[in-house]
């Protein structure tokens, strides 16, 4: 009989896809035999995980369709299984994992779709926290305002691609016709946002995007500002921060000490 560890590795690496013999002795047959029992219980397995990554990553499936979907899902989770009890954390090696499918590679956008439905996953389960508002600035001197740092709010995510991957989500809706998407449309940036329900995603202009990057990585609003105005000199600060607000796209306002 295999001693605890060996036998949760030896199980583990056959749920991944290898038989492993020495496991006969550990399962008990009936009607079927161990080595059966093991394969139909390695087949569950996969097919719950596929499940679990289709609701997940919907668009993906959408735009791929369901059987070449559980195909991919399924070699995923022979290569990647569950670390976590909850599913809902499963998943997270999937974008790059579908970047390097061969399979997919006339969908040189599909990587970034799942890196979008990742991120709206994320933001969908993140805790709800109160957002920074309008009335959390009044007080502060414009020197004080530009001084501060605004992080993001708990699940929001910025996505950047090099293709319309916003366009593509809305086209790939159940009973959307919005006709086809052209890739030549280039390439955008968006938020992902933590909804008090739900999760969404805003498109962002270029200017937008260096913004908001900036303050994410612990830049002020002043140097959020400047990094907007390299990207986009007409960048207009005050229509952008109303936007964002309205969005509620911060979390905890900071000031310098």
């Amino acid at each position: 009989m295999l001693a605890l560890r060996d036998l949760q590795a030896a199980f583990a690496a056959q749920l991944g896809g290898e038989d492993r013999p020495d496991l006969a002795e550990a399962v008990v047959g009936d009607s079927i035999t161990a080595a059966a029992r093991l394969r139909v219980h390695r087949h569950h397995v996969a097919e719950s995980l596929a499940t679990a990554l289709a609701a997940t990553y919907s668009t993906v499936q959408a735009i791929v369709g369901e059987d070449f979907f559980r195909i991919m899902a399924r070699e995923l989770a022979a290569a990647d299984l569950p670390r976590q009890p909850v599913l809902a954390e499963y998943g997270e090696a999937f974008p790059a994992f579908v970047a390097g499918y061969g399979p997919a590679a006339s969908l040189p956008y599909l990587a970034d779709m799942a890196r979008l439905d990742w991120a709206l996953n994320l933001a969908f389960h993140a805790p709800w926290h109160s957002r920074l508002s309008v009335s959390d600035l009044a007080d502060l001197p414009p020197e004080g305002l530009l001084a501060s740092r605004v992080s993001l709010a708990a699940g929001s995510t910025l996505v950047r691609s090099a293709y319309p991957i916003d366009r593509i989500w809305h086209a790939s809706r159940p009973g959307t016709a919005t006709g086809r998407v052209s890739l030549d449309e280039g390439g955008v940036a968006v938020i992902v946002l933590r909804r008090a329900d739900d999760a969404a995603f805003a498109t962002l202009s270029p200017a937008e995007a260096a913004f908001v990057e900036a303050l994410d990585d612990g830049k002020t609003l002043e140097e959020g500002a400047q990094a907007a105005f390299a990207t986009e000199p007409a960048f207009d600060l005050s229509t952008s921060v109303a936007r964002l607000l309205a969005l509620q796209a911060f979390a905890a306002l900071q000031q310098d000490c």
